[in-house]
């Protein structure tokens, strides 16, 4: 009997088995009051240093609601990894910012990111990574333009 596949299990399936490492990892080191989205807006904003970073613009890479994202940035900042700090130009508008113990966490969790990607890509060829990278692109693609005109990333 053949078994039927289904993208959107295996992705969960997969989603499962990254988040299982992230969680030994930080069992091992003592990060554990990250959250997964948590880390990734951190290295988000590490990469950026120097640059402008809105709230919009981690709503629009992490394809989440503004309700989220505002949630989100919230307990980072009172955990005390990021500060938001108002633009001269738009008191409404608050750049996102990098504390030293954001750095810190993110320089810590790096390593494992880099391990982590390492092993998913184990035995795989460069052409097929290019492959599955374009299809999942393209996946999200399809899915941001949902048949009802609805933009998911906004409340």
């Amino acid at each position: 009997m053949e078994k039927e596949l289904h993208i959107g299990h295996e992705l969960k399936r997969l989603d499962n088995e990254i988040a299982s490492h992230i969680a030994a990892f930080r069992a091992r080191t003592g990060g554990g009051d990250l959250t997964r989205m948590q880390s990734w807006i951190i290295r988000f904003l590490y990469l950026r240093q120097g640059t402008e970073v809105y709230q919009k613009d981690i709503e629009a890479e992490f394809s989440i609601a503004r309700s989220t994202a505002t949630g989100i940035l919230q307990l980072m900042e009172k955990k005390g990894y990021i500060t938001r700090q108002s633009v001269d130009r738009d008191a409404r508008l608050k750049q996102l910012a990098l504390t030293y113990e954001g750095k810190m966490v993110h320089e810590q969790t790096e390593k494992n990111f880099q391990n982590m990607e390492a092993k998913l890509c184990e035995g795989i060829s460069d052409e097929d990574l290019e492959l599955f990278l374009r299809i999942v692109q393209k996946m999200r693609t399809n899915m941001e333009e949902d048949d009802m005109g609805t933009d998911r990333r906004r409340d």
